[in-house]
């Protein structure tokens, strides 16, 4: 199997060569530590332009958005002025988030395990399964925001995304089975710090909406899972 983490564009092969399973082929995270950094509209932008043609090797899901580990080290470049090292333009919920909205079958914990050792929201990536049967676009609007769901198994992802002002939106959770009840574990955007997450957990059925609120820059991840 490969994943081709280079700037490769996706062109179709993997209908006759399947065990080429995910590609870079667009600006990926390692773009925010070495310039200003890839900002929400452009995240809000990937769902509609390159993620059309096939998975992404993004490498979602920083904890440490402010990279302050990285301040402490006297060697560390600054890119965005003085006292402003580079940073990540998200929310740590949006950063959640992406990993069910840029798909891909194969995805990597990228930052330093310090940075996931003993975090709560590490939770979602035990519980999340990147090989996907079913995804659905559910609702976006280019360079503003994205919902998307996906089910592996029985179970359903949700992931959302706003551009760099905040949202708020009804989801009706029609995409769920019928008759089957979920247990819903909400990672949401905390109200004033962009670095902490909301975890919140709720009974749901496909006849329920959710509102999806979501900070400046921030988003919203969802496990549903069904209840014995």
């Amino acid at each position: 199997m490969i994943d081709a983490h280079e700037p490769i564009k996706e062109t179709g092969i993997r209908r006759t060569w399947p065990n080429m399973m995910t590609r870079e082929g667009a600006r990926g995270m390692e773009w925010n530590a070495w310039s200003a950094g890839n900002t929400p509209e452009y995240l809000c932008t990937l769902p509609f332009v390159r993620l059309l043609s096939g998975p992404m090797d993004y490498t979602p899901g920083i904890f440490d958005i402010n990279y302050e580990r990285a301040k402490a080290d006297p060697g560390r470049i600054e890119w965005n002025g003085p006292n402003d090292y580079c940073k990540i333009r998200t929310t740590l919920a949006r950063q959640i988030a992406n990993w069910v909205i840029i798909y891909s079958p194969l995805q990597m914990a990228a930052d330093l395990i310090e940075n996931y050792e003993g975090h709560e929201a590490f939770r979602f990536f035990r519980d999340f399964n990147a090989d996907c049967d079913w995804s659905n676009a559910l609702q976006g609007e280019i360079g503003k925001y994205v919902v998307v769901a996906r089910r592996a198994g029985e179970n359903f992802y949700l992931g959302a995304g706003a551009d760099s002002k905040p949202r708020s939106l009804d989801l009706p959770l029609d995409f769920l089975k019928e008759n089957v009840r979920y247990t819903a574990v909400v990672y949401a955007d905390h109200p004033s710090d962009p670095t902490k997450v909301v975890i919140s957990g709720k009974e749901v059925t496909s006849s329920d909406t959710l509102t999806i609120e979501m900070a400046a820059s921030g988003g919203q991840a969802i496990t549903f899972s069904p209840k014995n």
